[in-house]
């Protein structure tokens, strides 16, 4: 099944350690399921020093499962859900459920 939810997409998170937190879509998975979200389910790596790197512990973000999180509304600002709506040419466009308007581009 598609993703209806796609990189540059602003985003809440609904559940989880980080639920109520949003961000912006960095990263989309649609194999997996799964988004990058930049500041969410953030995670340490412990890394070895490299030439380029100095090491040490990072910070970073871990893909979320798709079905936590939600669109937020362009509108209202609270979460939504998303539909299709197929426009009179015939291009087909997401929508958001609560106020009707139309996502993205």
């Amino acid at each position: 099944m598609a993703m209806k939810i796609k990189k540059g997409d602003q985003v809440i998170v609904i559940t989880g350690r980080d639920k109520g937190k949003t961000g912006e879509v960095t990263k989309a998975m649609p194999k997996e399921s799964k988004v990058l979200v930049s500041g969410i389910n953030l995670v340490k790596r412990h890394t070895k020093p490299t030439q380029e790197n100095a090491g040490g512990i990072i910070s970073k973000e871990a893909p979320i499962h798709v079905s936590n999180v939600a669109l937020i509304d362009p509108k209202s600002g609270k979460a939504t859900r998303v539909g299709i709506k197929v426009e009179k040419d015939g291009s087909k466009v997401r929508v958001a459920k609560k106020s009707g308007e139309v996502i993205g581009k």
